[in-house]
């Protein structure tokens, strides 16, 4: 990675004009937020779906250059980036994928980041969060891992290894529906922190 995107530099500009998007929420009004903020960014293809068949189906019919994924959609919406990074979609099953969580303890965020998400973005959704977000991912280029147990973006974090008490990706983690969030929800700086890549020194 070469430095942090998400620091705009001064007179630079990024057209997001020619974009596909996908917004896939459940609710109406999850999928008009996140088409309205979108569209402020001047990205004029947003496609949406709300349920997870529907999401699915859309994947399957058309290419995308990012996803938007409510972490609730069908009850669980991990298991749809999930789905999208194990399946043979080319190049769909490459697209960055930013979840965006209504609860954000450090076991929701591990196992989206495990799930193969690029970013956790925390609600009440900031425009200014979002931009950043999408500037990252257009900019850095994360390498694609494919691996027995891991299928996503690179989630190597520089000279710290894998956090500390994970010991890689847990089944236990990633089956069962999501209950009520039982630790406080992390900031966004506490969720990128885990979510970003670093520059690694090998």
């Amino acid at each position: 990675m070469k430095g942090d995107p998400s620091a705009v530099p001064s007179g630079g500009r990024f057209d997001l004009r020619d974009a596909s998007i996908l917004c896939a929420d459940e609710t109406l009004s999850g999928q008009e937020v996140l088409s309205q903020i979108l569209m402020g960014f001047g990205v004029q293809t947003v496609s949406r779906a709300e349920t997870p068949e529907a999401f699915r189906k859309a994947m399957t019919d058309r290419s995308f250059d990012l996803v938007l994924l409510d972490s609730a959609l069908g009850g669980n919406g991990y298991e749809q980036v999930r789905w999208l990074r194990t399946s043979r979609l080319e190049p769909n099953r490459y697209t960055p994928a930013i979840v965006v969580a209504g609860h954000t303890p450090k076991s929701q965020v591990e196992i989206a980041r495990d799930c193969g998400a690029s970013f956790v973005v925390a609600k009440p959704i900031s425009p200014a969060v979002l931009l950043q977000r999408i500037l990252w991912i257009g900019r850095a280029g994360r390498l694609f891992v494919e691996a027995p147990n891991y299928c996503g973006p690179d989630r190597r974090f520089h000279n710290e290894g894998v956090p500390a008490g994970m010991k890689g990706r847990r089944k236990d983690d990633l089956s069962g529906q999501l209950g009520e969030a039982v630790d406080p929800n992390m900031s966004q700086d506490e969720i990128d922190g885990m979510m970003k890549p670093q520059r690694l020194a090998l």
